[in-house]
């Protein structure tokens, strides 16, 4: 059995972020501004660095999905999963699970796969929705400051349609957060990026997947925040370097970022997620296909 690992290895450490702007009732989809994107490849790194998500991904027949040949559609799939999970109703997370559940069919391992996996596999469901908690939260703290101990529960607790909206029970996730910090340590434990999903994972980062004219700058800049929001355990695996004047860097443009985003209206801040929704409700209601 794996030991579990440490906060210090299964989280990102943050020494200095922005204070926070309130003490009001604080729910996971307030980290949907716009600057979390930032943290979105560290996110899909995270998810498949387990070796059954990983896989499911990379041995995937669904070409539509593809990342690194659909990789605007991949992210706004995603995206378009996370705003409906965390900003729409009980229909709409219907409609888009039985979407997903369509895609989702055809995933699962074969004989010469490495690894066994199933999409419809709810521990692995509960692992990727753990991931985005983690990703989200961490962004929500850089943006808006440390939650305050009152705040902590109910954040926690906003984020279970991350999984709920697929196959996850909600008498899965662990009750309380601080059973849930038990549950990340355990399951990074499990934690290892073989070699094909380390190659995948680093075209990734490197932005194989676009015009070469884009890249310069841009993967560079990806690389940076990638790192930078991933916790060593993962840094470790996929074999990126870091430092602490890295870290400073890092933690002083997200002082700089969350100083800005204070002033922008949350209808803009969140405007992407929002016409996510309201894409989904328009094709619903048309009956176009969601994926």
């Amino acid at each position: 059995m794996n030991t579990p690992l440490t906060d210090t290895q299964t989280r990102i450490s943050i020494r200095r972020r922005t204070a926070r702007w309130d003490n009001h009732p604080a729910v996971l989809g307030d980290g949907l501004d716009f600057w979390s994107s930032g943290a979105a490849a560290a996110n899909v790194v995270m998810q498949l660095a387990r070796p059954g998500v990983g896989y499911g991904v990379l041995e995937s027949p669904v070409e539509s999905g593809q990342l690194m040949r659909h990789p605007w559609k991949r992210a706004r799939t995603t995206a378009t999963y996370i705003a409906v999970a965390l900003l729409g109703s009980d229909a709409d997370r219907a409609a888009y699970r039985a979407a997903v559940n369509v895609a989702h069919r055809d995933v699962h391992s074969g004989p010469d796969s490495p690894v066994s996996y199933n999409a419809f596999d709810r521990d692995l469901q509960l692992w990727v929705a753990a991931c985005i908690f983690v990703g989200l939260e961490d962004c929500y703290q850089l943006l808006r400051g440390e939650l305050a101990p009152e705040q902590v529960e109910g954040f926690y607790r906003s984020a279970f349609p991350l999984g709920t909206t697929l196959q996850v029970r909600q008498d899965q996730w662990p009750a309380t957060r601080a059973e849930f910090d038990d549950y990340w340590n355990a399951a990074c434990a499990r934690v290892r990026i073989d070699p094909p999903v380390r190659d995948y994972l680093l075209d990734m980062i490197g932005l194989k997947m676009i015009t070469p004219l884009l890249r310069p700058g841009w993967s560079t800049l990806l690389r940076f925040l990638t790192t930078g929001f991933l916790a060593p355990v993962f840094r470790e695996q996929l074999g990126l370097r870091w430092s602490p004047g890295r870290q400073w860097c890092f933690e002083h443009l997200f002082l700089t970022v969350a100083f800005a985003n204070r002033f922008i209206p949350q209808f803009i801040r969140q405007a992407g997620s929002y016409l996510y929704l309201f894409e989904v409700r328009r094709r619903a209601k048309r009956g176009i296909p969601l994926l």
